[in-house]
């Protein structure tokens, strides 16, 4: 937590640009967070494996380590993005084991904020774990596309302890168009799963629609735009409709290869909870159609291109 200056009598919470901060995955949603924290006034510091993601974060007045644990050493607040459940077991093992190794590594008070999109298992497995050390786990899915991050256009799902959640409220609005706080610790990852089930249905109905007014002779363009200004326009159709409009899925804002990751997790869900997904199944012969054709490093927009194909 950040310390209370004295004024009149008065304690007054700290200016954010004292507040120690850092992001651990510096990928598309991590980076674009991170810059906009520095740009709010918080001392930012975070890693990522990769040296070309940890030198962008760099030149954008992130303190970069060489490690998770060396850049979390001090923070207030810890903030992650990771693409895995093995990041995020990793990640934890390494902050566990930097803190046995000595105090200078004690993180006794964290608020540490999971953005990702993870198992609800991972996630209540690493909740115990840090619980132990006096770190408090905040589940925090992000919903919104690398696109929308770099405009803080991003929801944020928070769950878990209140006190711990309004805590850092001043570091989640300096990234997040809304944050809500949704329940106990899991509610955030449930929320972002039906999240993510509409936007597998609706990228694959715009898909659908766009391939149809191709078919039709309509210039994809206006017909994205006319679309949009309708009843039929969608967060979705806004976002993605002009990459397929352009038939140009890079620079990605979710690859197909990660989003379906995001599939399985939806599939296990509702299968846990015994949903049924009529529409949410019918997608993901698509999806993998789109991964068999080479398009995995795409945005999930490329899906239109196994619509687009010649039925005969």
């Amino acid at each position: 937590m950040a310390e209370a200056a004295q004024h009149s009598g008065v304690a007054v919470a700290t200016p954010p640009a004292r507040r120690r901060v850092t992001v651990l995955g510096l990928g598309i949603m991590g980076s674009a967070i991170a810059r906009h924290l520095v740009e709010a006034g918080f001392r930012v510091s975070g890693h990522d494996p990769d040296p070309a993601r940890a030198r962008d974060a760099g030149r954008a007045g992130v303190v970069v380590a060489d490690s998770g644990a060396a850049a979390a050493q001090g923070a207030e607040v810890l903030l992650t993005s990771l693409p895995a459940d093995a990041a995020l077991d990793a990640t934890v093992d390494a902050l566990l084991a930097a803190q046995d190794a000595g105090p200078a590594h004690e993180a006794h008070g964290l608020v540490w904020l999971e953005l990702s999109t993870l198992s609800p298992e991972c996630k209540e497995r690493n909740r115990t774990r840090l619980a132990t050390r006096g770190i408090t786990l905040l589940d925090c899915p992000i919903s919104g596309t690398g696109a929308q991050a770099q405009t803080r256009d991003l929801a944020v799902y928070g769950s878990g302890p209140r006190a711990a959640w309004d805590s850092c409220q001043d570091v989640v609005t300096a990234f997040a168009r809304t944050a809500s706080h949704v329940g106990e610790f899991g509610h955030g990852m449930r929320l972002k799963l039906i999240a993510n089930l509409l936007v597998a249905v609706n990228n694959v109905a715009t898909a659908e629609a766009l391939a149809l007014a191709r078919r039709a002779g309509l210039d994809l363009g206006q017909t994205c735009e006319l679309l949009g200004a309708g009843a039929a326009g969608s967060r979705i159709l806004a976002l993605r409709g002009p990459m397929m409009a352009r038939d140009a899925y890079e620079p990605a804002t979710m690859k197909l290869d990660v989003w379906a990751k995001d599939l399985s997790l939806i599939e296990a869900f509702a299968r846990h909870e015994g949903a049924r997904t009529p529409l949410f199944d019918a997608t993901l012969p698509l999806y993998a159609a789109a991964l068999q054709a080479g398009l995995g490093k795409q945005d999930t927009a490329a899906v239109f291109r196994t619509l687009s194909e010649d039925p005969s």
